[in-house]
């Protein structure tokens, strides 16, 4: 179990339990100027749209108030009454624990970080989404 969530898993195991879950969520937590110019995942294939609710704001940086509310409605409109799994993702692994975290503390029992999150880490020159992450994973995503 990760810190105060149901553990860390990679974007190909996030895929594989959003494609066998009918109720499983995937919550994207990155900003929204990173959902533009950066990419979002595309779940088409699987019948499910992700999630996109900011952790933390931008501009500012401050944290989202409504974080908890907000993915609680939207994980109430796919799932219902049940306690689905939920998939946190942001850039790179980071900001996803603690959102997973949040959720778990409302009752939600299985809550998953998607480990290297959508562009994972900077590669040796720098760049990220290269050497890791849901792209570099070969998983379906569009930007803009």
């Amino acid at each position: 179990m990760g810190a105060g969530y149901a553990g860390d898993i990679t974007p190909k195991e996030a895929w594989k339990l959003l494609s066998e879950e009918p109720d499983a969520v995937l919550v994207d937590v990155r900003t929204a100027a990173e959902w533009q110019f950066v990419g979002v995942p595309v779940l088409n294939s699987l019948s499910k749209q992700p999630v996109l609710v900011e952790w933390i704001r931008f501009p500012g940086g401050a944290p989202n108030p409504e974080f908890v509310a907000q993915v609680k409605e939207a994980v109430s409109e796919s799932a219902g009454d049940a306690d689905p799994a939920i998939v946190f993702l942001c850039r790179s692994g980071q900001r996803s624990q603690g959102a997973a975290a949040a959720l778990t503390q409302e009752g939600f029992s299985r809550c998953y970080n998607i480990l290297e999150g959508f562009e994972g880490d900077k590669n040796a020159d720098g760049q990220r989404g290269k050497a890791g992450g849901w792209k570099v994973a070969g998983l379906p995503w569009a930007q803009g």
